[in-house]
């Protein structure tokens, strides 16, 4: 399905059709100049908590890039009264949508979020969905605890 808006689009005074597309500084905002491997904090200062947006967050610092490592930091259960959180892969968008943990690979566990935190590398080229899987997708669904990342290839170096 394609679809394409052009409201408010004076064509007649241009000669080449942009698309609405600017993409003159993209390059600058997202190439990070070394070529390497990223280790990026999901959440970054927040970490990986209950009520933080982690879709908006993965949206503002993306693009993300095949070999970058996705650092998840949380605090391990220390008590009964303590809300724990792990780290899940669903398989598909609408696991996504609908946080649906059934085929979902859990990648870690509660406690594994300590001290330097669950590295994920992103080694494939393909949508990567990532949410808590703790209180049957509660963490996931009103806790927004969930993101996706699509990495991308970084530039060839010759």
């Amino acid at each position: 399905m394609l679809a394409v808006g052009m409201a408010n689009k004076n064509i007649a005074s241009t000669k080449r059709w942009n698309y609405g597309f600017n993409y003159t500084d993209w390059y600058t905002k997202h190439w990070n100049g070394t070529g390497s491997s990223q280790r990026i904090v999901v959440g970054g200062s927040e970490n990986w908590h209950f009520g933080f947006n982690y879709t908006d967050w993965a949206l503002k610092n993306g693009p993300f890039y095949l070999n970058d490592t996705l650092v998840f930091k949380y605090d391990p259960p220390v008590d009964n009264s303590s809300h724990p959180h792990s780290v899940y892969l669903l398989p598909n968008f609408w696991s996504y949508l609908n946080c649906d943990l059934t085929r979902a690979k859990r990648l870690a566990d509660v406690t594994q979020g300590g001290g330097e935190g669950f590295e994920f590398r992103l080694k494939r080229w393909q949508p990567h969905y990532f949410a808590c899987g703790e209180s049957n997708g509660f963490h996931c669904d009103k806790g927004l605890m969930k993101f996706f990342v699509m990495p991308l290839f970084r530039r060839w170096h010759g």
